[in-house]
């Protein structure tokens, strides 16, 4: 038999609404008694593991809401969002927040319609929902149908348009797409040559919004300058670095880059392979990644926005939805920060 896993001080109650699963479930697993699956085991493992890094503001309100993150994105920004998220916590108020993470590196439409879907059903008390998900009427199904069980959604960093969802937080994606064009065409100056644009999946209706204001505002400002675009790659940079080097081999002019979607390393070793100059480069968003890129020289700027910020707002909006707050719930797009090499905010600097 299976030695027990550890509960630690966390209710039996309290780990089965973490995990999703039943309390007999929960049981058999916390004693090591057969029929457990090993599904099972790591869903408890891991609930144990997030009420321990929430649990210490728990106990500083009356009332507590479940939170869940349902998001489709690659791993590095999901962390990215977790981290953001669970340091924000402590600071809810006047409800204690506790959060479950529903994550997937890839877009996968009957996916998220099936975890939206079975989010506050079968016991699974939810009091809100954030989603990253395709822009796809499916999904926005799923989400009023979320709705009208009295789930309220949320989208952040993407909309889902017609989703009865009472907000979006996150950024204004028209503006930074704009300002990559602006960038872009500031650093080139005229000199000659193609701009790589690379998305992860243009379903995400806020990177067609990044990639459609780049097109326009970049016709604009340098009229003329071809455009090159990249997608369904999920961000991933598996996928990135082989759809970047066939773009490479097909367009001897690309010499310059717009990351709408990530899988930045891929495509600064598809360059450096080519023996590629990529001046400018801009990206988005300051995970691990992207700062190491650019510290190194690869990254020419990112455009960035405040995740914690995102997740305050967003938490804030659950609990005007339900009259914790006052004021009704209201959709915030951050404005955009150019980062460079010699502004990265301090709390991004390794300690």
């Amino acid at each position: 038999m299976a030695p027990p896993r550890r509960a630690g001080s966390h209710r039996l109650r309290d780990i089965a609404e973490q995990s999703g699963l039943s309390a007999a479930t929960v049981d058999r697993v916390l004693h090591g008694r057969t029929g457990a699956s090993a599904r099972a085991v790591r869903a408890v493992e891991q609930a144990v593991l997030d009420l321990d890094r929430q649990q210490a503001q728990l106990r500083l309100a009356a009332r507590t809401l479940m939170l869940d993150v349902v998001m489709q994105a690659p791993v590095r920004f999901s962390t990215a969002v977790r981290q953001a998220l669970e340091a924000e916590l402590p600071g809810a108020r006047p409800a204690a927040v506790r959060a479950r993470f529903h994550l997937r590196e890839s877009a996968d439409v009957p996916a998220a319609v099936a975890v939206l879907d079975a989010i506050g059903t079968r016991g699974r008390t939810s009091h809100g929902v954030l989603l990253k998900a395709p822009d796809h009427p499916e999904v926005a199904n799923a989400s009023r149908r979320l709705r009208e069980r009295g789930v309220p959604v949320v989208t952040l960093v993407t909309d889902v348009r017609d989703s009865g969802r009472i907000a979006y937080v996150g950024l204004d994606n028209a503006a930074a797409g704009s300002t990559a064009a602006y960038l872009v065409s500031q650093w080139l100056d005229g000199r000659e040559g193609e701009v790589l644009l690379t998305l992860s999946r243009s379903s995400f209706f806020g990177e067609w919004e990044r990639a459609d204001a780049f097109m326009q505002a970049l016709a604009r400002l340098d009229p003329g300058r071809q455009v090159v675009t990249v997608s369904d790659s999920d961000g991933l940079d598996e996928t990135m670095g082989v759809l970047v080097a066939e773009a490479l081999a097909a367009r001897p002019g690309l010499c310059a880059v717009y990351s709408v979607g990530g899988g930045n390393r891929a495509t600064s070793a598809a360059f450096a392979r080519a023996a590629r100059r990529c001046r400018p480069f801009v990206g988005h968003d300051l995970d691990d990644d992207n700062l190491d890129l650019l510290r190194t020289g690869s990254l020419t700027a990112v455009l960035h926005h405040d995740l914690h910020a995102d997740m305050r707002r967003a938490m804030r909006q659950v609990l005007r939805q339900h009259h914790l707050l006052p004021g009704a719930p209201t959709s915030v797009a951050a404005n955009v920060e150019v980062v460079t090499p010699y502004n990265v905010p301090a709390r991004m600097l390794p300690r």
